[in-house]
């Protein structure tokens, strides 16, 4: 799970991409406000800001860096670019591989067990 946060104004926004089931979330102070399944090099999301105003979320991969980027625009204005590189997409991919495996290992032995 790959997660940007960022405080707008009295805003604060998080956006959570899953590189493994493709889930994307967006809360916005705590409280979920969209949500797709995303498996292209990017996506977008338009929602409303507690203040009333439209705000828009890219979540784009670069292919030459290899970054994810969250691009966030208020009013059509670009307000923050935020960048995660290789290192924490490689970290995410790892947790869940080893979430994966332990889950794995679980259900083995309550089969052996029955």
């Amino acid at each position: 799970m790959v997660t940007f946060k960022y405080a707008l104004n009295q805003d604060d926004i998080e956006l959570q991409a899953s590189d493994w089931c493709g889930l994307e979330q967006i809360f916005i102070n705590g409280k979920r406000v969209s949500s797709k399944l995303n498996f292209g090099q990017q996506s977008e999301h338009s929602l409303m800001l507690n203040d009333g105003k439209p705000a828009k979320l890219q979540l784009l991969l670069d292919p030459m860096t290899e970054q994810l980027i969250c691009r966030i625009y208020k009013q059509n204005n670009l307000v923050a670019s935020l960048k995660q590189g290789k290192k924490e997409l490689y970290r995410s991919r790892q947790q869940i591989q080893q979430s994966m495996l332990a889950i794995g290992v679980v259900i083995v032995f309550l089969l052996t067990l029955g």
